[in-house]
C-alpha cells in the first residue's frame, strides 16, 4: 500500500503535477475567475481551483517581476486554514498556457479581476 503524501511533501516534490491539475481544470471550465489580491505590501493575480472532497484549494499566483507561485491551502485538525506556497521554476511556468499567463498579467497590471471563458486560456 502506498503512503499518502503530506501536503507539504506534495507541493515541494510534485509542483509540476499540481500545476498541470490546475491548468487542466481551468482550461476545461466554462468560465474562470481570475482575481486580484493584495495583502500587506504584496499584490498578485490568482486563479484558484477547489477540491471540495479533500477540503483543499490550489492556486497559481502571479506576482510582480514575473514571479509565479503555487499555492496549496487546506484545513488542519484544529480547523485552521494552512496555506503552503512554492515558487515555480521556469520548467513549471512553461506548463502554464500563454493565454492564462497573459490574462493573469493583465489582471495584475490593472488591479482588477476578470471572468473569461476557460477555452480562451488554453491558447
Amino acid at each position: 500500500m502506498a503512503n499518502k503524501m503530506t501536503n507539504e511533501e506534495l507541493i515541494r516534490q510534485q509542483p509540476d503535477s499540481l500545476v498541470k491539475k490546475i491548468v487542466k481544470e481551468v482550461v476545461d471550465a466554462k468560465a474562470v475567475d481570475i482575481h486580484f489580491e493584495d495583502e500587506d505590501d504584496e499584490q498578485w493575480a490568482v486563479v484558484k481551483i477547489h477540491m471540495y472532497d479533500e477540503d483543499k484549494e490550489m492556486a497559481l499566483r502571479l506576482l510582480p517581476k514575473d514571479k509565479w507561485v503555487l499555492q496549496l491551502g487546506y484545513y488542519d485538525e484544529e480547523d485552521e486554514f494552512i496555506e503552503l506556497l512554492q515558487p515555480l521554476t521556469e520548467a513549471e511556468i512553461d506548463l502554464i498556457p500563454k493565454g492564462l499567463q497573459k490574462v493573469m498579467l493583465k489582471v495584475l497590471a490593472s488591479e482588477e479581476g476578470l471572468r473569461v471563458p476557460g477555452n480562451v486560456l488554453s491558447k
